[in-house]
């Protein structure tokens, strides 16, 4: 469990009760779903949020809460692949919705936590890649600046910083804006077509449709299993040791995250792509790295996140589908929700209200992905699954596709390489595309 997790009640919320007919209905009640319906309330437009668990239980509760445009080395990447206009819209996208958090948190009075700091890239190795990512975002209208100089307590070969960044508790901020909110709560979606939406607890008929679901389950239209995989990464919590003022990620191969939070240390990283960590480990990674950096520090909670990563590691916010003009999807973070929620809710209730934001575009799900670049992930995407398929061994099959599933001892889960899906030790569903619980007779741990 979270350090999130463990220190808020959440307001509770009734399942769906039978069939109902709403304007919109959005499907996830985590930190997009929920921003998305608070906009769309911004703008006298009703929407109906449904929720497999309870709101916050999925990624929203397990984020290291970061609210920054600084996407690792994204803005120099940007620039080559899609050019300067498409760069500066993306970082305009991410700096406004720094700005609409701080906005939502002052005009509601909310007591979350929200501290402006800076958000610091960093490396042990070399430092021109950083030197490279200055230029960059500063040519994007981003204030960067680079220094060797920070408050980390072990050397390095340089650091970026981005300014007036921001930090918060994320289910203090989103119990706060939920109980505004319609929403039904441990009511699972099985189905959609159409303006149709099928739950285990009755039927939904709406004129708009979001998923916000974290990873969009429905196959086709859309196909985004063809073009995403999954990452999970893991989080210490760490007392009795020193704490920043500011946010740190490395960008090294080893690199680690860093924060405070409510008087401790976040220290994350040891990630991997879901399903490829048969042998464990990776709190050990970062004990033995807590141990060596802030010797001393005791541990106080440990726990995992799982993202969505496009194969060009843009978000895909926008039309599901152009055969499904009213449906929408935002998915595809790549461990950024946090300000990407914001981002998404923005773009989709503009979208709904007929005026969406002019960066929208950057986004979009019908961008071009079939491009020079993008081949070789969109062949290892494909790979991953006819490798999985094909095995004949013993192993639980996902319920998502029929991929051959590994043990992930650090979790007890068992997870899918080619969508990352996962599966408790008992079959029911942790993580989708999976909606629909795995047997597990035959595969006990």
């Amino acid at each position: 469990m979270s350090i999130w997790q463990g220190s808020v009640r959440l307001p509770v919320f009734p399942p769906l009760s039978g069939d109902v007919t709403v304007p919109v209905a959005i499907i996830g009640g985590g930190m997009a779903g929920l921003l998305t319906a608070h906009c769309l309330q911004e703008r006298g437009i009703d929407a109906l949020v449904l929720e497999a668990d309870t709101p916050g239980a999925g990624q929203t509760g397990r984020t290291t809460a970061k609210i920054t445009s600084q996407h690792h080395l994204r803005y120099a990447d940007l620039i080559d692949r899609l050019g300067m206009d498409a760069a500066a819209l993306y970082a305009r996208a991410n700096e406004e919705a720094i700005a609409a958090y701080a906005r939502m948190i002052e005009a509601g009075r909310i007591c979350c936590g929200f501290t402006r700091c800076d958000a610091y890239l960093y490396s042990s190795v070399e430092s021109g890649p950083l030197l490279r990512e200055e230029e960059a975002a500063r040519s994007v209208g981003i204030a960067a600046d680079f220094t060797r100089q920070t408050e980390l307590p072990f050397p390095i070969a340089g650091a970026l910083r981005f300014r007036e960044q921001a930090r918060f508790h994320p289910l203090k901020f989103l119990g706060a804006i939920a109980e505004n909110l319609n929403i039904r709560a441990h009511s699972r979606v099985m189905a959609v077509e159409d303006d149709c939406i099928h739950t285990d607890r009755g039927t939904v008929r709406a004129e708009h449709i979001v998923f916000a679901c974290h990873y969009p389950f429905i196959n086709a239209p859309g196909w985004y299993f063809t073009r995403m995989h999954q990452e999970r990464s893991y989080v210490l919590a760490l007392k009795n040791t020193w704490l920043p003022r500011h946010m740190y990620l490395g960008v090294d191969e080893d690199g680690l995250s860093l924060r405070a939070a409510e008087g401790m240390l976040l220290l994350g990283g040891a990630g991997h792509r879901t399903g490829e960590n048969t042998g464990g480990g990776r709190y050990d990674l970062l004990r033995d790295a807590a141990r060596t950096l802030v010797p001393g520090a005791q541990e106080v909670a440990c726990w995992s996140a799982q993202d969505c990563v496009t194969v060009d590691r843009l978000p895909c916010i926008g039309q599901y589908a152009p055969s499904q003009p009213r449906w929408y999807v935002a998915t595809g973070f790549a461990k950024w929700g946090m300000t990407t929620s914001m981002v998404a809710a923005r773009v989709l209730s503009g979208m709904i209200a007929g005026d969406p934001p002019d960066y929208a575009e950057v986004f979009s799900p019908q961008r071009p992905v079939l491009t020079g670049e993008n081949m070789k992930p969109l062949l290892n995407e494909a790979g991953h699954v006819l490798r999985s398929l094909v095995k004949a061994t013993p192993a639980p099959r996902c319920t998502h596709l029929g991929c051959e599933m590994t043990w992930n001892p650090d979790e007890g889960s068992w997870d899918c390489p080619c969508h990352g899906s996962r599966f408790a030790g008992d079959g029911a569903v942790l993580d989708g595309p999976a909606q629909t619980p795995v047997d597990l007779t035959d595969h006990q741990y």
